[in-house]
Protein backbone atom coordinates (compact mmCIF):
# COMPACT_ATOMS: atom_id res chain seq x y z
CA UNK A 1 0.00 0.00 0.00
CA UNK A 2 1.35 3.56 -0.79
CA UNK A 3 1.81 5.93 1.74
CA UNK A 4 2.02 9.81 1.19
CA UNK A 5 5.67 11.13 2.82
CA UNK A 6 7.13 15.00 3.06
CA UNK A 7 10.63 14.65 2.36
CA UNK A 8 12.45 17.87 3.40
CA UNK A 9 16.47 17.71 2.58
CA UNK A 10 19.36 19.86 3.19
CA UNK A 11 22.08 19.71 1.16
CA UNK A 12 25.68 21.57 1.37
CA UNK A 13 25.44 25.09 -0.13
CA UNK A 14 26.97 26.27 -3.32
CA UNK A 15 26.27 23.98 -6.33
CA UNK A 16 22.60 23.75 -7.20
CA UNK A 17 23.48 20.94 -9.95
CA UNK A 18 24.11 18.75 -6.33
CA UNK A 19 20.53 19.74 -5.27
CA UNK A 20 19.03 19.20 -8.60
CA UNK A 21 21.11 15.53 -9.24
CA UNK A 22 19.91 14.31 -5.66
CA UNK A 23 16.77 15.27 -6.49
CA UNK A 24 16.43 13.70 -9.57
CA UNK A 25 18.41 10.69 -8.08
CA UNK A 26 15.74 10.08 -5.27
CA UNK A 27 13.11 10.88 -7.75
CA UNK A 28 13.93 7.90 -10.14
CA UNK A 29 14.44 5.84 -7.45
CA UNK A 30 10.61 6.73 -6.35
CA UNK A 31 9.32 6.49 -9.89
CA UNK A 32 10.53 3.16 -11.00
CA UNK A 33 9.78 1.48 -7.95
CA UNK A 34 5.88 2.41 -8.75
CA UNK A 35 5.82 5.46 -6.66
CA UNK A 36 4.53 8.96 -7.54
CA UNK A 37 5.51 12.34 -7.28
CA UNK A 38 3.70 15.21 -5.71
CA UNK A 39 5.89 17.64 -5.63
CA UNK A 40 9.10 19.23 -5.61
CA UNK A 41 9.79 22.94 -4.08
CA UNK A 42 13.53 24.49 -4.12
CA UNK A 43 13.42 26.52 -0.99
CA UNK A 44 16.72 28.04 -1.49
CA UNK A 45 19.69 28.23 0.96
CA UNK A 46 19.17 29.14 4.58
CA UNK A 47 20.58 28.96 8.41
CA UNK A 48 20.41 25.30 9.88
CA UNK A 49 18.88 25.01 13.21
CA UNK A 50 22.10 24.63 14.37
CA UNK A 51 25.77 24.23 13.44
CA UNK A 52 26.07 20.30 12.12
CA UNK A 53 29.00 18.22 11.90
CA UNK A 54 28.51 16.04 8.84
CA UNK A 55 31.38 14.06 6.79
CA UNK A 56 34.09 16.28 8.94
CA UNK A 57 33.15 19.38 7.71
CA UNK A 58 30.94 21.69 10.10
CA UNK A 59 27.65 23.71 8.13
CA UNK A 60 25.42 26.50 9.40
CA UNK A 61 23.49 27.10 6.45
CA UNK A 62 22.00 24.23 3.95
CA UNK A 63 20.24 24.01 0.73
CA UNK A 64 17.02 23.63 1.35
CA UNK A 65 14.41 21.06 -0.99
CA UNK A 66 11.11 19.41 -0.20
CA UNK A 67 9.93 16.44 -1.98
CA UNK A 68 5.65 15.27 -1.70
CA UNK A 69 5.77 11.54 -2.45
CA UNK A 70 3.25 8.75 -2.40
CA UNK A 71 5.56 5.15 -2.39
CA UNK A 72 5.62 1.75 0.08
CA UNK A 73 7.19 1.77 3.00
CA UNK A 74 10.35 -0.27 1.85
CA UNK A 75 10.54 2.25 -1.17
CA UNK A 76 10.46 5.37 1.56
CA UNK A 77 13.00 3.48 3.47
CA UNK A 78 15.09 2.94 0.08
CA UNK A 79 15.22 6.99 -0.24
CA UNK A 80 16.15 7.27 3.05
CA UNK A 81 19.39 5.14 2.93
CA UNK A 82 20.24 6.43 -0.29
CA UNK A 83 20.23 9.98 1.41
CA UNK A 84 21.80 8.83 4.16
CA UNK A 85 24.84 7.56 2.21
CA UNK A 86 25.11 10.35 0.18
CA UNK A 87 27.98 12.82 1.25
CA UNK A 88 26.81 15.69 -0.03
CA UNK A 89 23.85 15.41 2.22
CA UNK A 90 23.85 17.35 5.38
CA UNK A 91 20.34 16.16 6.89
CA UNK A 92 17.31 15.18 6.01
CA UNK A 93 13.48 14.23 7.45
CA UNK A 94 10.53 12.40 6.26
CA UNK A 95 7.08 12.77 6.96
CA UNK A 96 4.15 10.77 6.82
CA UNK A 97 1.23 12.68 5.43
CA UNK A 98 -2.05 10.86 5.88
CA UNK A 99 -3.43 7.40 7.02
CA UNK A 100 -2.42 5.84 4.03
CA UNK A 101 -6.12 5.12 3.19
CA UNK A 102 -6.82 6.37 -0.66
CA UNK A 103 -9.39 8.92 0.67
CA UNK A 104 -6.77 10.41 3.14
CA UNK A 105 -4.13 10.68 0.49
CA UNK A 106 -6.78 12.06 -2.18
CA UNK A 107 -7.07 15.62 -0.09
CA UNK A 108 -2.92 15.89 0.21
CA UNK A 109 -1.64 18.20 -2.76
CA UNK A 110 1.33 18.57 -4.19
CA UNK A 111 1.84 22.16 -2.89
CA UNK A 112 4.91 22.96 -0.80
CA UNK A 113 4.46 26.51 0.73
CA UNK A 114 6.22 28.65 2.63
CA UNK A 115 5.23 30.63 5.66
CA UNK A 116 6.64 33.53 6.67
CA UNK A 117 6.91 34.63 10.75
CA UNK A 118 4.51 37.24 9.51
CA UNK A 119 2.17 34.73 8.30
CA UNK A 120 2.42 32.55 11.44
CA UNK A 121 4.49 29.61 11.33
Amino acid sequence: MSKSANQTSQVRPGNLAEVKEIAKTTGSLILRSGGCIRGIKNWGVFALPKKTRKHQATYTDGHYFIMRYDASSKIQDDVRKTLGLDPRMIKFSSVKLGDGTLQAVSRISGDVLWKSREEGL
